[in-house]
């Protein structure tokens, strides 16, 4: 099976092919760039199709990063992914881009904490475990601020691996050891990787993404919704 595996949920856009029969990546590349996702993720994925002499047709899957992240990166990973599945008639399959994270850090024997910047002193983070070739989620994402990040990590009493653009928002230590630079942002290997351990792919209409946190528009709601109803306490 051909995956491709997209991310644009943070300050790179990725994408990568993983092989599953040979257990090989055929191509994989990250970009830091200023430009919109929308602007970088399609022609970076054709130029790993080009590069590995492959056609959108050899593509049986497409996953991508369903969050947490940026909600405009999100967005259009998410909607690029639909359009293509939808025209190219294969499955797809949203991923955690922590989860994601996780899996890059796969050779690391033990526990793996990504962190990726929130807002203020906040973070999106999860909690895994790694043998060195299966990564498990041992608790679940969730945003929590930095300080409760920290006292949670030291509570495993054992070296714990960092990773993520917020990993270096901890006080690192003994017991907190930050990832490689190669491995410590998003580069869609881990989407891939973590695709072919569950296997459980969705239709494109069925993939939505996962925030973690309210957008504006929710929030503005919620509140509005909450002056209203202190608007009808007082009439009453």
């Amino acid at each position: 099976m051909q995956i491709l595996g997209i991310d644009t949920s943070g300050k790179v856009a990725a994408a990568a092919i993983l092989e599953t029969d040979t257990n090989c990546f055929l191509a994989q590349q990250m970009l830091y760039t200023k430009r919109t996702h929308s602007q970088v993720i399609l022609p970076l994925a054709e130029r790993l199709l080009f590069d590995t002499e492959k056609t959108w047709q050899d593509i049986d899957g497409i996953a991508v990063a369903n969050g947490p992240g940026s909600y405009t990166g999100l967005r259009i990973g998410i909607a690029a992914v639909k359009a293509l599945a939808f025209g190219l008639n294969i499955p797809c399959m949203g991923i955690s881009t922590l989860e994601g994270l996780a899996w890059q850090c796969q050779s690391w024997k033990g526990v793996i904490c990504p962190v990726m910047f929130a807002r203020q002193m906040f973070v999106y983070t999860g909690i895994y475990q790694s043998d060195g070739n299966f990564v498990t989620q041992i608790e679940s994402d969730s945003i929590l601020e930095v300080a409760v990040l920290q006292e949670k990590l030291a509570q495993y009493r054992m070296p714990v691996l960092v990773t993520g653009d917020g990993a270096d928002m901890l006080e690192l230590s003994e017991q907190l050891i930050i990832a490689s630079p190669a491995v410590r942002l998003q580069n869609g290997t881990g989407i891939c990787l973590a695709s072919a351990a569950q296997e459980s792919w969705q239709k494109p209409e069925n993939l939505m993404p996962e925030y973690l946190q309210l957008v504006k528009a929710e929030k503005d709601l919620k509140e509005r919704r909450k002056q209203i109803g202190l608007v009808e306490n007082l009439k009453k």
